[in-house]
């Protein structure tokens, strides 16, 4: 599905990212890790078009993303693509309903009504039914990140793209919403995370370890094990190892 070939990123000469590449197919669950500023959450607006890169290329099936215009890249994102921050962005002047229906409205890709039911049902599976008119200040912090990944979901999206979405919530709205990607990843939706959290990494099928804006180490899990003891083994061996790192473990 994604291509990422030798991609930098420097910012006022500094360089963030030094020759990323990497692939994700369809249906795959990636978590990317690393230690604070080593270019994480870069490397996911880098991919999906929010930042621009310095040099390299991103291929979404074969079409060359990092060379559209912003105009242009902002249509495909809204078409392919489902964004989630930490901290949903969402309108205050608007109801829950009415942030979760905005980007379908936006892509006209189905009727105004259409709209509106796929997001009663997104809502309802998502179980935030009962707070469809209430303003985004009016609910819990675990309810709007469900409420984010509706949006998100909107449009049937290929792929979704989180930034710490667990970041400000509490363990049970974690477990809800790593519950919720869980389910979404099975039935196909491919998703790229960016987290310091193993429970959150631990759901991934595979982990990039992010260090000094470099692919330092990769993990996949094998399928019935514990992943969240692998992970955290595999994690101190990295933080023991120092700088040697074994790539695609």
């Amino acid at each position: 599905m994604i291509k990422v070939d030798k991609i930098r990123k420097l910012f006022k000469k500094t360089l963030v990212l030094h020759d990323i590449s990497f692939e994700i197919t369809s249906g795959d669950f990636v978590a990317i890790m690393g230690p604070s500023g080593s270019g994480k959450s870069t490397l996911l607006y880098s991919i999906s078009g929010m930042d621009s890169i310095s040099s390299g290329s991103v291929l979404f099936e074969g079409i060359n993303i990092s060379e559209m215009q912003e105009d242009e890249i902002s249509r495909f994102r809204l078409s392919k693509m489902g964004i989630v921050f930490q901290n949903p962005h969402m309108l205050r002047n608007l109801s829950i309903f009415d942030n979760i229906i905005l980007p379908g409205l936006v892509a006209k890709k189905e009727s105004p009504d259409n709209i509106r039911k796929r997001a009663a049902e997104l809502m309802k599976r998502m179980d935030i039914h009962e707070i469809v008119d209430r303003d985004i200040n009016e609910v819990s912090g675990g309810q709007l990140q469900r409420a984010s990944i509706c949006r998100a979901m909107i449009n049937n999206p290929e792929i979704l793209f989180l930034d710490e979405p667990t970041g400000a919530l509490n363990s049970s709205a974690t477990d809800q919403v790593l519950k919720i990607l869980e389910d979404l990843n099975d039935e196909g939706i491919t998703i790229m995370t960016v987290t310091h959290d193993p429970r959150v990494a631990a759901r991934a099928k595979k982990v990039l370890y992010i260090r000094d804006g470099q692919i330092a180490a990769s993990k996949e899990f094998v399928e019935g094990a514990d992943r969240l003891k692998e992970l955290d083994r595999w994690l101190n061996e990295l933080l023991l190892g120092g700088d040697k790192f074994v790539l695609n473990e």
